[in-house]
């Protein structure tokens, strides 16, 4: 059988922004003989997400990332259906998923490394397993839940950066859910600020590329900020922890700014910054999802209860073929995705 596969084909410069040209595609014979505990997948979709950018390094930063090696084949989230299998949790037709889907059109896997899931979680939706209702969503929420502190009927202003982003499109619509009275959204273009506001029912946003956002951020929080879900890091984080009440908490979710820099993560604050954490008492610790697994199953079902009733919507930007996942990627990281970046291989 022949499949097509993407590799690493080079390293990013140090400091270097990612271009299409560090991967490369391939085409490979696959054995189609199944070992015992083996299964033949079809590969549906893939998705493409910021942490990949730390796995493009020789050292990821990150003691529970691998770095991706040159000339293997790349891996991450993917979705997809069993085409075959020797292996007796599994049989064909079942949708799986797994946070190490190799990057190609079909791929023999071991069992062990695949998670059977449920298609009417997501209303047949399969690509929410990979934002929404899988980790992106869990990221979400978990975060939320364990770092957020919201306290209903405490009027609560939370400000959600990268907003229009898979895990701040779905954070901002669960931290209104959850009892936040403002909700507001820090993005780059008109385009998503529209998204967010009118479509996901965020308070306002905030247009980080045209506008003044120590100045906005004044006008839109008029009682401060209590809860900063932070994505991206840098100049803007700065500017919103200034704003932040005493006792308030950051959400530390990425740090999308600073991932092109040869920084360790959490990137360094600003004297400035630090001194505004300690003064006010706030809150910023790193959150690590995976820390959190054991609450996954029940907060998946929430998450998929949400979307199947419209409570929370769910924006995707959807591109169409392996040879095209580099440049998806890449301008996945200079933001041009709205919601979840993913890519589709095959029906």
């Amino acid at each position: 059988m022949q499949v097509q596969r993407v590799v690493l084909n080079s390293r990013p410069g140090k400091n270097g922004a990612p271009v299409p040209e560090n991967f490369r595609l391939e085409e490979i014979n696959l054995a189609p003989d199944l070992k015992d505990g083996e299964v033949l997948v079809r590969t549906l979709y893939l998705s493409v997400d910021p942490y990949m950018r730390c796995r493009m390094n020789e050292d990821t930063g990150a003691d529970y990332l691998t770095p991706w090696q040159i000339s293997k084949f790349v891996d991450g989230g993917g979705v997809g259906l069993i085409d075959s299998s020797r292996c007796n949790n599994f049989v064909a037709g079942d949708v799986v998923i797994s946070f190490n889907w190799p990057w190609q059109t079909h791929a023999v896997m071991t069992g062990s490394d695949l998670q059977k899931v449920d298609p009417q979680l997501v209303d047949g939706h399969l690509s929410y397993f990979l934002g929404a209702v899988g980790i992106t969503g869990l990221t979400a929420l978990l975060g939320i839940r364990e770092k957020g502190h919201i306290t209903k009927r405490a009027n609560h202003t939370m400000v959600v950066s990268g907003a229009a982003g898979a895990c701040g499109s779905i954070a901002g619509q669960i931290g209104r859910l959850d009892g936040c009275v403002r909700v507001v959204g820090i993005c780059g273009s008109d385009e998503k600020c529209k998204a967010i506001v009118e479509d996901l029912g965020f308070s306002t946003a905030i247009n980080y590329h045209l506008e003044d956002v120590p100045m906005r951020l004044k006008e839109s929080c008029p009682d401060g900020i209590d809860v900063y879900f932070d994505n991206v890091g840098g100049a803007i984080s700065d500017a919103v922890i200034a704003q932040m009440n005493n006792g308030s908490h950051i959400i530390l979710c990425g740090q999308i700014s600073q991932y092109n820099k040869d920084v360790p993560y959490p990137p360094p604050l600003s004297e400035e910054t630090q001194k505004n954490l300690q003064s006010k008492n706030i809150t910023r610790e790193r959150f690590t999802v995976l820390n959190y697994m054991s609450k996954a199953d029940a907060a998946l079902c929430e998450l998929s209860q949400w979307i199947k009733s419209g409570r929370i919507k769910v924006l995707e930007t959807v591109v169409n073929g392996i040879e095209n996942i580099g440049d998806a990627f890449c301008s996945m990281m200079k933001g041009g995705n709205i919601g979840k970046q993913i890519i589709k291989i095959s029906h």
